[in-house]
């Protein structure tokens, strides 16, 4: 019943779920999503190929993971602060978020792996997931409507996320940090725009 409830009240966040789910499941039958070979096929971010205008890395990259665990606790965040920020922006404005927060991301890291040559390859839906936190602590944090929203639960949620971040070192916090900035960015333009419109 929960299931049906959000693919009828957020159907793109379902729809996302199911092609992050689809790819893991190819790359499972293409070798294996821990295999780098695997990754590097199916458009994980590198930034030395970036460097050679591989550009599709920066958006085929929000959709593939290393390993289930990886894919398991994208999607059950996705899952969970997906439906709402859906629901408040409408479709097309949180695929919007959704996919400008996830490029942010990856714009980031290009930009510091550049300029630090420490090159790692990376993948995940992280970033994006981070953009929709970027999204819900915006509204928290908005006049007329952070009422409605939970500040303290959105910043100990980011918190939590960070620090455990910060303790592994295979998980790209760049992305992280670009995603919710991106998305906190780009939700606040929709609320002025949508306001003003």
């Amino acid at each position: 019943m929960i299931l049906l409830d959000r693919m009828h009240a957020a159907p793109v966040t379902m729809v996302l779920i199911a092609i992050n789910v689809l790819i893991f499941l190819i790359e499972t039958a293409a070798g294996g999503s821990r295999d780098t070979e695997v990754a590097l096929k199916f458009g994980a971010q590198f930034t030395p190929l970036l460097k050679q205008r591989q550009y599709f890395r920066i958006i085929a990259s929000m959709f593939l993971h290393f390993g289930f665990m990886h894919l398991l606790f994208n999607m059950y965040a996705l899952f969970n602060i997906g439906p709402t920020i859906e629901r408040i922006f409408g479709s097309a404005r949180y695929l919007l978020i959704y996919l400008g927060a996830g490029i942010a991301g990856n714009l980031f890291t290009w930009f510091l792996e550049t300029r630090t040559e420490n090159y790692r390859l990376s993948a995940g839906a992280s970033g994006a997931v981070f953009g929709l936190m970027g999204a819900y602590l915006v509204l928290a944090l908005m006049p007329g409507l952070k009422e409605y929203f939970n500040l303290s639960n959105i910043l100990i949620n980011i918190g939590i996320n960070v620090a455990y971040g910060l303790q592994n070192r295979h998980i790209n916090m760049a992305a992280h940090g670009g995603g919710l900035v991106g998305g906190a960015v780009i939700s606040y333009l929709l609320i002025l725009l949508l306001r003003h419109g």
